[in-house]
């Protein structure tokens, strides 16, 4: 790659010229140039100096009235996947990079090349080549923040024969050996959260977060490595705007508190004289987990931070809205501090209930969670429409498939947590039952002082998904299970007597498939008397998915028996009689 073209070179110039002017700069090169009419060719010693040459001369060395064009000598068959990028600017964010490559296609690597220019200098390897020459075209000569972005290929004589990307959208695959660098002067920040903050702010102050042309907003998207979106043109009218702020969970809350300095100025500069506390939103999702257990999290932090945190109610929260606003009243400083704490929360449960899903939703083959709308998927609150709230079937048909027959499941919960799941005025049960599209009862306290109750969940398979999904992360949101603890309910359901044998299997060969599978504990209880529907329990016990897997199951193992109940001729059959259980 030490092999450069000169392009745009004069009908009058020389190879003495040339000669002149590498060394000049001080660029060794080894043999002599090759000079052609309106280009030339030479090599350089190694890719050291080539780079040097391009950065030097490309664009800003006349020779005979014409500027140089100086790039690497690439033949068209060697023109593969690979690319160069040059002179991008030196504070440019990796996530803006990220994003501006991905617009021509899958990024397989992109690798810092250290220079000794003040502009930084990638290698970008794409999936295709037809994706590698669009960047270039778009990308070559196009100007970035007063930049102008040069764009060459790389030989790349070993690459393997051009096939489909191996990702079905454009966007980034694996991204090759982490970049020790970063565009900038400094080092590459840390991870960008996957929860961005979002916060409200007086529409009055919007204009002076922003300041003249954008300088002020700029000037505090350098100093913390954030991203930040102004919602200006959302609620119309509105007396108070969202912004949303990407970074690390440090940039984002640097870029708060220099948000409320500058409206504390603002509020002096203007005469205003109501108090200006921070206002954050979240996700409802979340929100029990920052409150805690008979809201012990919340008063932790106030008292920890010297704050005073309110959250707004259930009722403010709509189909498209699912934020909730806490708001925070104190010094800046102390502002600050409880910002960090109740964002650590909600990085924490979002983290945690990622991990889960990772781990989890492969036990349930084919099922897509996010069809079933029940975690916010991606960043909260990036939006007025949700995914979380999307209508069942939203994303082509249920997340199931198949039809969907009404199932009902008995769901055990201890009985300190029925308040946290009716709610006030029976709110968070009506809420839950709206949301999953299933019938939910609390059955009555059976005996004296009972440790569980039942709650009676009747509705298809997605709705039962969503109902009970969202009854264990209620009991987890509301410390009824240690942080580290693993919610673990026991279900009921029922089915016909005759039937039961089959849910076991000869010699207790399905059941303890079926635990085996699903990670759950099965149990047929034997010598069971059948109701009056001639029906048996089947108990259930785990977690989550655990239980969710063994319902699948038994309920494929029900549709089994019933078909062959069906096809069974009407006249003549033998009734089948129940089956023996062990």
């Amino acid at each position: 790659m030490n092999k450069l073209y000169i392009g745009n070179v004069s009908a009058e110039a020389t190879e003495e010229d040339l000669e002149s002017i590498f060394e000049q700069w001080k660029i060794p090169h080894s043999g002599s140039f090759l000079l052609k009419t309106g280009y030339a060719f030479v090599d350089c010693p190694d890719e050291k100096t080539a780079m040097k040459a391009i950065d030097v001369l490309s664009g800003k060395v006349e020779l005979h009235g014409k500027v140089l064009q100086v790039e690497h000598s690439v033949p068209k068959r060697q023109r593969s996947c690979k690319l160069q990028i040059r002179n991008i600017p030196p504070h440019m964010q990796w996530e803006v990079l990220d994003g501006m490559l991905a617009q021509y296609g899958t990024v397989e690597s992109c690798e810092q090349v250290n220079t000794e220019t003040e502009t930084a200098v990638v290698n970008v390897r794409y999936a295709a080549k037809d994706q590698a020459r669009l960047a270039m075209e778009k990308l070559n000569a196009s100007v970035m923040e007063n930049y102008t972005l040069k764009v060459t290929y790389i030989p790349d004589e070993t690459a393997a024969p051009e096939g489909p990307s191996p990702v079905g959208r454009r966007g980034y695959n694996s991204r090759g050996p982490p970049r020790a660098g970063s565009p900038g002067l400094g080092a590459r920040p840390k991870a960008q959260s996957d929860i961005p903050l979002r916060i409200l702010v007086p529409t009055q102050f919007v204009g002076a977060i922003i300041g003249k042309e954008g300088a002020t907003i700029r000037n505090i998207t350098k100093q913390t490595h954030s991203k930040i979106d102004i919602h200006r043109k959302e609620n119309a009218g509105a007396a108070e705007k969202p912004i949303t702020i990407h970074s690390t969970p440090e940039g984002c809350s640097e870029a708060c508190t220099t948000i409320m300095d500058i409206m504390q100025k603002e509020a002096v500069d203007t005469k205003f004289t109501e108090e200006i506390p921070l206002k954050i939103l979240a996700h409802n999702y979340y929100v029990g987990r920052v409150i805690g257990k008979e809201g012990r999290n919340l008063k932790k932090i106030e008292q920890d931070t010297e704050t005073k945190i309110t959250i707004s109610p259930l009722q403010d929260l709509t189909l498209y809205n699912p934020e909730r606003t806490i708001t925070i009243k104190g010094t800046i400083e102390a502002c600050g501090l409880a910002e960090k704490e109740v964002m650590k929360k909600i990085r924490e449960s979002h983290e945690s209930d990622m991990a889960a899903m990772n781990l989890q939703s492969n036990l349930i083959p084919g099922l897509n969670l996010n069809a079933l709308g029940l975690f916010p998927s991606g960043p909260p609150g990036m939006g007025p429409s949700m995914p979380s709230m999307s209508p069942p079937g939203a994303y082509g048909g249920s997340p199931f498939g198949g039809p969907q027959q009404s199932e009902t499941v008995h769901l055990f919960i201890p009985a300190l947590a029925v308040g946290a799941i009716i709610g006030k005025q029976g709110q968070n049960i009506k809420q839950l039952s709206r949301f999953a599209g299933a019938s939910i009862k609390i059955a009555p306290a059976e005996g004296v002082d009972p440790k569980q109750r039942m709650v009676i969940i009747a509705g298809p398979p997605e709705a039962q998904f969503k109902a009970q999904c969202r009854i264990f992360g209620k009991l987890k949101e509301e410390n009824f299970f240690g942080p580290k603890e693993e919610v673990k309910l026991e279900a009921h359901i029922k089915v016909p007597s005759f039937a039961a044998g089959r849910v076991i299997g000869k010699g207790g060969k399905t059941v303890n498939e079926l635990q085996n599978l699903s990670c759950a504990d099965v149990v047929v209880p034997r010598d069971q008397t059948p109701d009056e529907n001639d029906q048996v329990i089947v108990k259930i016990s785990g977690h989550f998915f655990a239980c969710q897997l063994a319902q699948r199951k038994i309920q494929e193992i029900l549709a089994q028996v019933q078909r062959q109940q069906q096809t069974k001729p009407s006249s003549g059959s033998q009734t089948p009689l129940p089956a023996r259980r062990k």
